[in-house]
């Protein structure tokens, strides 16, 4: 194919995507020169340089990055659109952008993804994990993936597993350590808290949604990071408030003991949230069923 005869928007979306001219070059089976020439006449047409050159890399100006960013939305509004007209038939195409926190991120979120590129490869996923939760109103995220309670009715939720946060320890620090049959009993022990999501994280809950019981656990050992958390506990350094889908495999493992079973805790469901427009594309849908039944599996340890 001709290099002119490819829409402009596609065209430079390809660029900002790629690392240098070499390689968007390469992915036509054209040549550098030519590209550079078809680049050249664009940022002519426009009047305004979309990217600075060198002999390694491009970088895009501000312009470039302005119109790179609505290249992207517009060709994504037509996939869409032809996705719908089309009955919903043929092969999913599209990018999918997730936000997702770290630990179920990388645990659980990214293997499925994974697997779902492997049956859809003409998706483009793009991935990122962060320490907090994200309210995706306003951002260029498709998904976000929510662990515990939702705040912006704004956004459909699909939940995808339930969850629980649960109190577990080591077998060694509970064979030394004060019976636990109460959360009031939690007072003599060490807990090791998770500080997350700026909230007052040596605050634990109790109790069912509609009457909770908060109590304030004392400890030595404090870390932002729940792997790190959970590996102290495992250590037999101290107690440890954590979700189920985190912890179970250890439980089962026998590394740890879930304590104060009998105690209900508030639910901590892991949900999909996602814009509430009228017509959710496609992909997005297929996407969060996949995340769905995967969850289902492999929190069963299955």
């Amino acid at each position: 194919m001709d290099l002119y005869q490819i829409d402009d928007l596609e065209f430079f979306e390809q660029i900002a995507r790629s690392q240098s001219l070499t390689e968007a070059a390469r992915t036509w089976g054209k040549g550098v020169a030519s590209v550079s020439k078809r680049l050249s006449a664009l940022e002519a047409r426009l009047g305004v340089t979309l990217i600075r050159r060198s002999t390694r890399r491009l970088t895009l100006t501000e312009e470039g990055h302005r119109y790179a960013a609505g290249a992207l939305a517009i060709l994504q509004q037509k996939a869409d659109l032809e996705d719908l007209v089309s009955h919903q038939h043929g092969e999913l195409k599209g990018r999918i952008t997730v936000h997702s926190t770290l630990g179920i991120g990388r645990t659980h979120i990214a293997p499925l993804l994974g697997e779902f590129m492997l049956q859809h490869p003409q998706i483009h996923i793009d991935l990122e994990l962060s320490a907090l939760p994200l309210n995706i109103s306003g951002t260029n995220f498709d998904i976000a993936i929510r662990v515990g309670a939702l705040e912006d009715s704004r956004l459909k939720a699909k939940l995808l597993a339930r969850n629980r946060r649960i109190v577990c320890a080591a077998p060694q620090y509970l064979d030394n350590r004060p019976p636990l049959e109460t959360v009031e009993d939690l007072e003599r022990h060490n807990c090791i808290v998770l500080r997350e999501n700026n909230a007052d994280y040596a605050l634990w809950r109790f109790g069912a949604e509609n009457q909770q019981q908060y109590v304030r656990v004392i400890g030595n050992m404090v870390s932002d990071d729940g792997d790190v958390v959970t590996g102290w506990c495992a250590q037999g350094l101290g107690l440890i408030m954590r979700s189920s889908w985190h912890v179970d495999p250890l439980i089962r493992a026998g590394t740890l003991r879930q304590v104060l079973q009998h105690v209900p805790t508030p639910h901590a469901d892991i949900h999909a949230l996602y814009s509430a427009t009228s017509q959710t594309p496609r992909r997005i849908t297929a996407v969060i069923d996949h995340l769905r039944e995967g969850l289902a599996l492999r929190l069963a340890g299955a």
